[in-house]
């Protein structure tokens, strides 16, 4: 029988769910005759302000109800940061107490809000190392770890109980096209693009998902050669996505493309849907952007019209001192006015020549 704590921590968070649940799914302005539309999910508008709000509150509920998580229990993560905030806020809510394993390049403003939420973070130097001391941590507090690159995809339900391919479809259904042609959305444990692909085949649905890849990660290389152990060696500049190997809640099967993004393109893009919408969002936004800008070139290269959705993954706040700092990008070596004018391009003409 369940106990009454672990009832009361279920009833919690689904709570929060009916609270916070459903995002706003945000127009960008094309051509009006190119006959395509193009959708942002504003996954930041959550109470901790990013798409990892959902995957946080599905992972304590997958320890929950295999009876991993109970009163008392330290919970630790391996992160780059967004996971963690929201698990610190979730943990929190049901008075737990929470280790984020973080990168020491995570950005200031992430593990501020961390701390804010009551977590602490143990810093390592690289990602390859995160896994392996989110395990030792939580072996020595006799915690739980979270491990959302193994758990994403199996603990979000991607059959509905309105997970976010479940409230797209919803939310489009009174547009011009309401089934989407492309669904794009980048990769950091691989559990999005699950849920996605998983959802739209379930449904019967004819909608392709494209991951977007950030540069140098394994996700990309991984499903060109179908080399489920890949190794990248480097990992990602973009924060939230892209690993240095491929992780176990990644998905290939469910893909029906990948599109590798430079770093200077995804802060270019990051930075032109400020300018063109004043949406305000981080990276791996922009990874999703300059994506879906390179997916609807190529829908109107073969006289397609339709629908495509991408996601705003978080908001451009946690990113002042770095992707929106002039200064970070040029000691990055970034330089992101040539893919600038390539997007410029593409909007005046629907051709992109980068």
């Amino acid at each position: 029988m369940t106990d009454l704590w672990v009832r009361q921590a279920i009833s919690q968070l689904n709570a929060d769910a009916n609270r916070s649940a459903d995002t706003h799914l945000l127009g960008f302005e094309l051509p009006a005759h190119w006959g395509i539309e193009l959708y942002l999910k504003d996954e930041s508008v959550h109470p901790t302000g990013s798409l990892k709000h959902r995957l946080a509150r599905s992972l304590l509920l997958y320890g929950l109800v295999n009876g991993r998580i109970k009163e008392g229990t330290t919970l630790v993560e391996a992160s780059s940061g967004s996971t963690a905030v929201s698990e610190a806020y979730f943990s929190r809510m049901l008075g737990l107490e929470f280790i984020a394993v973080v990168t020491a390049s995570t950005s200031t403003e992430k593990i501020k809000l961390i701390e804010f939420y009551g977590g602490r973070c143990h810093l390592v130097d690289g990602a390859g190392q995160l896994d392996v001391a989110a395990r030792e941590l939580a072996a020595q507090s006799g915690g739980y770890y979270l491990d959302q690159f193994t758990y994403a995809e199996r603990a979000t339900d991607w059959r509905g109980n309105n997970n976010i391919a479940e409230s797209v479809y919803a939310q489009m259904s009174a547009e011009p096209h309401p089934i989407p042609s492309w669904i794009v959305v980048g990769a950091g444990t691989g559990g999005t693009s699950a849920t996605f692909g998983r959802y739209a085949r379930y449904k019967q649905h004819d909608t392709r998902i494209c991951v977007a890849d950030p540069e140098g990660s394994a996700f990309y290389e991984g499903w060109k050669t179908g080399n489920p152990d890949y190794v990248s060696g480097t990992g990602s500049r973009i924060e939230g996505i892209g690993r240095p190997t491929v992780e176990p809640s990644f998905m290939p099967g469910v893909i029906d493309h990948m599109m590798q993004v430079p770093d200077a393109a995804s802060l270019a893009a990051m930075h032109l849907l400020r300018a063109k919408t004043r949406y305000f969002a981080g990276g791996s936004t922009g990874t999703n952007l300059y994506a879906a800008f390179k997916t609807i070139s190529q829908m109107l290269k073969n006289g397609e019209q339709g629908s495509v959705v991408t996601l705003l993954c978080d908001s451009g706040e946690r990113y002042t001192n770095t992707y929106y700092n002039q200064q970070w990008l040029d000691d990055q070596g970034l330089n992101l006015a040539p893919y600038t004018e390539a997007m410029e391009q593409f909007l005046a003409t629907g051709t992109f020549e980068h």
